[in-house]
């Protein structure tokens, strides 16, 4: 039986505009210099946006909340074993608001933005994985 074409849909734009975060974080680290604080920026927000496309295919309503944590709690309660890549996605949360006021530390080093990188990437890709190929960009 076909999935609902407008869940699919709603499904389907948090992970488009998950991988435009990805894609935007990505092109920043081709500025010179590197624009560090906006690319953790981005990876926060393309963990966040997969995982409420996650909630939003199970019909799981959700606060507005950068909390990856309490977001990804409740993506546990769908798929348990999500739990160890929840557990170390955790710490984006912080760059929903640091680094993006003045006032907190300036920048990230490199290396910090090329670890929330490849996290961001593999939560992305972890929960679009359990979903139908439809919800897909």
């Amino acid at each position: 039986m076909p999935h609902d074409p407008l869940l699919v849909a709603e499904t389907k734009s948090w992970f488009i505009k998950a991988a435009n975060d990805l894609r935007a974080a990505a092109h920043e680290f081709s500025a010179v210099p590197p624009l560090l604080e906006d690319i953790v920026f981005h990876y926060q927000q393309a963990a966040e946006k997969a995982m409420k496309g996650f909630l939003t295919w199970h019909s799981c309503p959700f606060r507005k909340t950068h909390s990856l944590e309490e977001i990804g709690e409740q993506c546990l309660a769908f798929d348990q074993t999500l739990k160890p890549l929840v557990d170390r996605a955790v710490p984006l949360t912080d760059y929903a608001w640091k680094f993006r006021y003045p006032g907190e530390p300036e920048e990230p080093p490199v290396a910090e933005a090329q670890e929330a990188l490849t996290l961001a990437r593999e939560v992305y890709a972890a929960i679009l994985s359990r979903l139908p190929a439809e919800v897909r960009p």
